[in-house]
């Protein structure tokens, strides 16, 4: 058997997946292969014995399909977080503490307790259990008033009908849907831009950018952000785009990325981001899908000292995906001219067009497109266990509802705030966090083209303190690579400037999480610990700053409007302290809608498997005070860096290699990315093994499946 190795690229499509915008290059994948004389079915049954065991350890035995129908449910959604009106056990009474970690030295993790302090309490959105009940039971018993009220306070060309929602939850029943504000007539960037010009805020800063080579920045105002997302619009629609059409955008961490997101929301067309750096097959696949009318690139971008050429992705994934039928008439290029000048860039004329020499001479200017609530905002592809990725479709209204509320109230925002998102906007983080989320709060984000680690480990705080950023958000990937560089680079800059800190992507392990709390936050900022999925849009289980303690690698509870549910193998509800599959019950307005084209996948991978519930596919336990705990992905898909892998697109590029005739994928407990990838390989019969094949091999994985 082969050890394993490091390798320093992504696997998989989805290693795609597992690419981790924020920390691309700091800490590899484990990679490991092993070579197998048995066929393959003896090497599934190992991994498979291995995952069940796991699985029953964790859960108990199911089966992959319907689960039966007996569901044994309750009326009362309360029930688990009415703890909250109590103090959780352990605390004693709560008298004018610091936020301090309680019980460093007990034996169970679950009793640690952090409370924040008097004054972040006094200023908080939602300052006690006693208000987060209050607003969470209206949420759950008048879902169509309490959202009504957050919806008023947006823009609406048209308000919605007389209902506010409309869903069916149960394949039994017919087939699924779900929709909010239904007849309601919005636009998403109006309401991002314009409303926030318009409100006084033309001249506050929209976006701090920081390039991948430390010493320069740039900024734009909500006033100067809304006259380059119209110049944009308008060449846009000068190309023929119009209402419903896709636009494909590969794009690093530039401004232009949330602009050109914004400027296609301007014109209803729906943008599809893929992640500046997935392999040219990756894109294709993602082109001959959503049939885009446009593709927007740049020639290059550097991370770290790597430049990576994504205009020659693009031009390699457009010969593919014409090959298949689907022919694109403009590539939009914007020149990065600190990775590569446009001398330099591989050049198809007729199609490529530079962005600074068209958009600039556009006006500033552009009549919005005043869309349905329900009308499709964005395609977002997210990996599956099938070997085809899942466009995800958002629309319009309920998305823009949800994601400016939770942004508000899970970060604790106020305007005077400078926020920081380390993801990618090819992530669904970024979607909703770096740009949507924030912007309909009129917030200052910072986007950072670099890597986290580049050209030190301290570059985080360095922008931190550079910005004087008081909410950071980010992986517990960058949080673990981080911490094993050593406190030194943390405590070199002062960070004074921080209040509330954030963790998205996968369960934080409580290590990690007192690390970040003790020497990121000085012990004096309380953890946004969110639990959220691609599919639903927004923050679903997440701490709320200052309304109740906290317990390090806990999500703690419900978000507004959400009814989280563990059940077992057969569906039925557990009450209490228990351990099980996490379900959500009813929809929330952040919900995706459907997978593109393919509805009864939708239907079929996340509702079926427990008939009237949404599946999230993630395990999850809740203690005896109510809290919950996330425990990883129970489906065929692989969790890294908190981005889902399916292991069939690893298997798929494994079995292109010639001398490779089966594999199967598995994952393996990776202490920073959470989860590393372990394959079982078969070869060709006649083929030695060799140190060359082993690297042959993962060379092929990643060219299939990766740049």
């Amino acid at each position: 058997m082969a050890s394993p190795v490091l390798y320093s690229g992504y696997v998989g499509n989805g290693v795609g997946a597992a690419r981790e915008a924020l920390a691309v290059q700091i800490s590899p994948v484990i990679f490991a292969v092993s070579f197998v004389k048995p066929s393959l079915a003896v090497a599934r049954r190992s991994a498979s014995a291995s995952a069940s065991r796991l699985c029953c350890r964790r859960f108990g035995r199911r089966g992959i399909g319907m689960a039966g129908q007996n569901f044994k449910t309750t009326k009362n959604h309360l029930r688990h977080v009415e703890s909250m009106s109590t103090l959780p056990s352990g605390a004693g009474k709560i008298t004018g503490l610091n936020a301090v970690i309680l019980g460093e030295a007990l034996a169970s993790e679950e009793d640690d307790l952090v409370f924040p302090n008097d004054d972040f309490v006094r200023q908080a959105l939602v300052p006690s259990p006693k208000k987060y009940l209050e607003m969470y039971k209206r949420s759950i018993e008048d879902p169509a008033g309490f959202w009504s009220d957050i919806a008023s306070q947006f823009y609406w060309k048209q308000k919605w009908g007389k209902s506010v929602l409309s869903e069916n939850f149960d394949v039994r029943e017919g087939r699924i849907k779900i929709e909010w504000f239904k007849g309601g007539v919005t636009n998403i960037c109006y309401n991002c831009l314009d409303r926030n010009v318009e409100s006084g805020n033309a001249d506050k800063v929209a976006i701090y950018w920081e390039p991948n080579e430390p010493g320069s920045q740039d900024s734009l105002t909500y006033s100067q952000l809304l006259q380059r997302v119209c110049q944009l619009s308008n060449y846009l629609k000068d190309k023929g785009v119009k209402k419903g059409d896709a636009v494909v955008i590969y794009l690093p961490m530039l401004m232009e990325l949330p602009i050109a997101m914004l400027a296609c929301a301007r014109i209803g067309a729906v943008h599809s981001v893929v992640f500046a750096g997935f392999s040219a097959e990756s894109l294709a696949q993602r082109i001959v899908d959503c049939k885009p009318k446009v593709v927007i690139t740049c020639n290059a971008v550097k991370r770290g000292s790597k430049v990576i050429p994504l205009k020659d992705i693009v031009d390699s994934a457009l010969v593919d995906s014409t090959k298949n039928g689907i022919s694109v008439d403009v590539c939009l290029t914007y020149e990065n001219q600190s990775a590569m000048k446009r001398e330099s860039t591989k050049w198809q004329e007729g199609r490529d067009v530079w962005w600074q020499d068209v958009v600039p001479k556009y006006p500033t200017n552009c009549e919005v497109e005043w869309v349905d609530a329900e009308d499709p905002l964005f395609l977002l592809y997210t990996s599956g266990s099938t070997g085809k990725p899942k466009g995800v479709l958002h629309t319009t209204g309920g998305y823009m509802v949800y994601t400016a509320t939770t942004f508000k109230y899970a970060f604790d925002y106020k305007p005077s705030d400078i926020y920081w998102c380390t993801a990618d906007c090819g992530w669904i983080t970024g979607h909703s966090y770096v740009t949507y989320g924030p912007m309909l709060n009129g917030a200052t984000v910072v986007v950072f083209e670099g890597a986290p680690n580049y050209p030190d480990p301290g570059r985080c705080w360095d922008i931190v303190d550079k910005f004087k950023v008081t909410i950071f958000y980010t992986a517990p990937t960058l949080v673990r690579s981080l911490m094993r560089d050593g406190d030194e680079y943390v405590t070199r800059y002062s960070r004074k400037s921080l209040r509330v800190l954030g963790s998205v992507g996968e369960p934080i392990n409580p290590s990690a999480w007192r690390w970040f709390f003790n020497v990121v936050g000085d012990s004096r900022c309380p953890i946004s610990d969110t639990w959220w999925q691609t599919e639903t849009g927004g923050f679903m289980i997440t701490p709320l700053p200052g309304a109740w303690p906290q317990k390090p690698g806990s999500a703690t509870f419900p978000f507004f409007g959400v009814q989280p549910v563990i059940v077992d193998e057969k569906g039925a509800e557990l009450e209490g302290e228990c351990s099980g599959y996490l379900c959500v019950k009813s929809s929330w307005p952040g919900a995706f809608r459907t997978l593109y084209g393919d509805h009864e996948r939708y239907e079929t991978t996340y509702f079926k498997p427990f008939p009237g519930y949404y599946f999230s596919g993630d395990g999850c336990s809740r203690d005896k005070d109510g809290y919950y705990w996330l425990t990883g992905r129970v489906d065929d898909v692989i969790n890294v860096s908190g981005h889902r892998i399916g292991t069939a697109e690893v298997e798929s590029a494994l079995v292109f290699h010639p001398q490779c005739a089966e594999a199967a994928v598995v994952g393996v407990e990776h202490e920073v990315k959470g989860q590393g990838i372990y394959a079982f390989v078969t070869l060709v019969e006649g083929v030695p093994y060799s140190e060359e094949l082993r690297k042959s091999l993962i060379l092929t994985v990643r060219n299939q499946t990766h740049n």
